[in-house]
């Protein structure tokens, strides 16, 4: 299991941290001393247990978001690591240069050839900063369409991992057409004869998360989130202040659950209680068998099958009444 260091713990996770500690230093006491202090030490584990599941089922909308932005929480780079086999990674827009926000490549999951496209926010400083902190530029959404319709072409599914705070609202990226671009992907997307899978592993921000989000299938992790704008944004529009980001959080309607209720999503995928930083390969292993048995399901159907699924489901969204066929005579 793994634990967060002090400056990288939540407000909340505070309690826990601290019992953790507890728990770890009476363990290394017992050790040095030939003391037996099992007793204590099951007594405290239970309490830290019951402590977890008290914090963690009963989640704010922000605590969630402060989760899906954990500074240890696994990314794209770690799940490809952990499940796709014989990955090579392909770079370049033909056009202007290489996008490092966009990890785009061809690999296996088990025996399944895949494509791979997913936000990459970056491990070390360097890294974040060439990455733009998972905020990719125009290139970055024209490699990641290159990269697809080479799939679509040799009948190849598509996973796609999403994990930006939005894209890069930069002025060279505007002059080079952001906006057109991640609208282009919109489209093209739509059109491919192969399965889409998308999953939202972070934070799902915006038209930066949409670029590479039209999918058969969506599917998001416990503690990510998916939206239109930030809460930090939307409160900064709505009150002038991001002091009210949490209320913001709550009526954006933004986690897993609220997207699952309004039929946008098609899966959650469950996490360790406490977040997916604090058992990795558990995750690895679920989002693996998660894909696998969409991609399953969906080869079955014909390329023409395939577009009509994604048509429609995103016809769906936003639909909140029935329309009457207007009859003769009124």
């Amino acid at each position: 299991m793994a634990k967060s260091s002090n400056s990288q713990r939540l407000d909340f996770e505070a309690p826990i941290i601290e019992l953790e500690k507890k728990i770890e230093e009476l363990r290394t006491f017992a050790e040095s001393t030939e003391v037996d202090l099992s007793g204590q030490i099951e007594k405290l584990v239970k309490k830290c247990d019951e402590k977890k599941r008290a914090i963690f089922n009963n989640l704010t909308p922000w605590q969630k978001i402060q989760l899906a932005r954990h500074p240890q929480r696994p990314l794209t780079t770690d799940i490809v690591k952990a499940i796709v086999a014989d990955f090579i990674e392909l770079f370049g827009d033909k056009a202007f240069r290489d996008d490092p926000a966009i990890l785009c490549g061809l690999g296996r999951i088990d025996e399944q050839r895949i494509l791979l496209v997913g936000h990459r926010k970056g491990k070390d400083t360097a890294e974040k900063v060439a990455c733009h902190f998972g905020s990719p530029h125009p290139e970055g959404y024209k490699k990641a369409l290159i990269k697809m319709k080479m799939a679509n072409k040799f009948g190849v599914p598509i996973v796609t991992f999403i994990n930006t705070p939005g894209a890069y609202p930069g002025i060279g990226a505007e002059e080079r057409g952001q906006a057109f671009v991640i609208a282009r992907n919109l489209m093209d997307m739509a059109t491919l004869k192969v399965p889409i899978i998308c999953v939202v592993i972070g934070e799902g921000g915006s038209g930066g998360a949409l670029g590479i989000g039209v999918g058969n299938r969506i599917l998001m992790m416990e503690h990510s989130y998916y939206s239109v704008i930030s809460p930090e944004g939307c409160a900064a529009i709505l009150w002038k202040s991001a002091e009210y980001k949490e209320t913001a959080a709550k009526i954006l309607k933004l986690t897993a659950g609220d997207l699952e209720s309004f039929g946008i999503i098609d899966e959650i995928i469950p996490e360790p209680l406490g977040g997916a930083h604090r058992d990795p390969s558990l995750v690895y292993e679920r989002l693996k068998e998660s894909i696998l048995k969409h991609i399953r399901e969906l080869n079955k159907l014909s390329g023409e099958e395939l577009i009509k699924d994604r048509y429609d489901k995103f016809c769906k969204m936003g639909e909140f009444e029935k329309r009457l066929e207007p009859t003769v005579g009124n």
